[in-house]
């Protein structure tokens, strides 16, 4: 199914310690585990303009305040991107 969207943000809560990435498998890469691979020291993943957040890449601390960190930075690092393709649509 094809839902035309201009963005979307997915809350995805986990039990144990598999991650919840069943929405996404096949469209984003992951490691053998299920997590979501993203770019060292970001939240890109292997989709541009796609982000992750939390125990969904974090496999390894997974708690709450390091979920909460990485998800500020999926939002600032969204907030850039879309401010550099405004640029360029600018210029």
């Amino acid at each position: 199914m094809a839902l035309p969207v201009n963005g979307l943000f997915a809350k995805v809560e986990t039990t144990g310690h598999e991650p919840a990435t069943a929405l996404v498998r096949g469209q984003l890469q992951t490691d053998v585990d299920g997590y979501i691979i993203t770019v060292p020291g970001t939240t890109q993943t292997s989709v541009k303009g796609v982000f992750a957040a939390g125990d969904v890449q974090d496999k390894r601390y997974r708690q709450a305040i390091t979920s909460a960190g990485t998800g500020c930075m999926a939002a600032l690092e969204a907030e850039r991107l879309i401010s550099e393709e405004e640029e360029a649509h600018e210029g």
